[in-house]
């Protein structure tokens, strides 16, 4: 006898991951080459180099014991003092190693943050459209439930309105995703302020904190010229989820981290039922291995090339716009929200595969009328998908 909700789970893929399967067997058929898969956010940019030099001179130079050994349940000493140390030049906090908890990357992060604040099986976490589906997961895995704002498609950004009506006494956090999977877009300092005024306002009114928590794989990767808004310089019970996968192209090898800022109210209760949370579901001493890797990351502050990244947004964009496509520009991440033509992004994404192209719906992300396209691919991927996406739009705009 198993359990029937983790059967389920374990035999229905996410529409991400079912259309990165149907890829690989469609490529046995026709060739790699002629599939233009845009469905999984897998980075095409390699790793830095000199990350690549530091795990080898790791490899080369440790002792073995040292290297591979057990470190404390929240991570080393000198790795959490480092990372703390590159966010206190970067954006003037005064975090120390106690603030962090590293985590096998974004995902162990946030299933540990929203298992330490499920309360009971009335406790809501929100999320805002368009969202990263897995949360839906997380939050029903960790005992509670998740709560959908519907999107504001103007902007991308909060629709205040809906989310206010959203919050009660049950509500325990708000999740966001900024640069956001799927829509590429970056919420705004005005929006982040207006958010902590808000989330203030309503925690008064149900007597106690309504956390904010942000899920951060894609903080580096902003196109922009104005910083992504560090959250826990805008709101006390702020807690960030990171992870180093998007940014140094390590999506393998899981590694990221739980920050909790000292304003947080009740900081030790918090920090320790994250801590509780990771030990009950095994995610305690994160790769030791990966773990020294990006403490010599913070150190060299090392960041992502965005080049390669800009260039294939810039040529989809562009390209989708000029045959009447409507899309919101990408400030960051690797994704492109693609309004589908008739309004239907079940049939279109489904449509797209007579070209090749893969593109997954963006029903599972909230905005059923929408498709997300992964640019983190060959740029010749994206000039040779051009013609399909050509033949599709005058397919739905006879």
């Amino acid at each position: 006898m198993v359990s029937k909700d983790m059967l389920q789970l374990g035999r229905v893929r996410s529409a991400i991951r079912e259309l990165f399967e149907f890829g690989r067997k469609r490529a046995a058929v026709v060739g790699e080459e002629n599939i233009y898969d845009f469905s999984l956010g897998n980075p095409s940019v390699p790793p830095p180099k000199q990350l690549t030099e530091e795990m080898v001179g790791l490899l080369n130079g440790s002792d073995p014991s040292a290297l591979h050994g057990y470190t404390s349940a929240p991570g080393a000493n000198e790795t959490r003092d480092a990372i703390a140390e590159n966010l206190n030049r970067r954006f003037g906090t005064d975090f120390t190693r106690r603030n962090l908890y590293i985590s096998c990357g974004a995902a162990a992060a946030l299933t540990s943050v929203l298992r330490a604040l499920t309360v009971d099986g009335n406790t809501e976490f929100i999320a805002i459209a368009p969202y990263f589906p897995e949360y839906g997961c997380f939050a029903s895995t960790a005992g509670g439930r998740l709560v959908v704002v519907p999107a504001d498609t103007e902007r991308f950004q909060i629709d205040f309105s809906a989310l206010e009506r959203s919050i009660n006494a049950r509500t325990q956090g708000v999740i966001i995703n900024s640069p956001n999977n799927p829509s590429g877009v970056i919420y705004s300092e005005e929006t982040i302020r207006a958010l902590a005024d808000l989330l203030r306002k309503k925690s008064a009114e149900v007597g106690h904190a309504i956390y904010l928590i942000s899920d951060e794989p894609y903080r580096e990767l902003n196109y922009t010229n104005e910083p992504v808004p560090f959250v826990t310089n805008y709101y006390d019970a702020a807690i960030i989820s990171y992870s180093y996968s998007k940014s140094l192209s390590i999506p393998g090898d899981r590694i990221g981290y739980v920050l909790i800022p000292n304003a947080m109210p009740d900081f030790e209760d918090v920090y320790d039922a994250v801590a509780g949370s990771a030990r009950i579901q095994g995610y305690v001493c994160a790769p030791s291995l990966l773990q020294k890797a990006i403490a010599r990351a913070a150190q060299l502050n090392l960041m992502p090339d965005l080049s390669s990244y800009r260039k294939n947004r810039d040529a989809l964009y562009e390209g989708l716009n000029a045959f009447g496509y409507r899309c919101m520009p990408p400030d960051g991440a690797f994704y492109l929200f693609l309004e589908a033509p008739g309004g239907d992004g079940d049939a279109f994404a489904e449509a797209a595969k007579d070209e090749d192209i893969l593109i997954v719906s963006g029903r599972s992300f909230g905005c059923p009328e929408y498709v997300r396209i992964a640019y983190c691919v060959a740029y010749d991927t994206i000039v040779r998908a051009m013609p399909g996406f050509g033949r599709l739009y005058r397919r739905f705009c006879k």
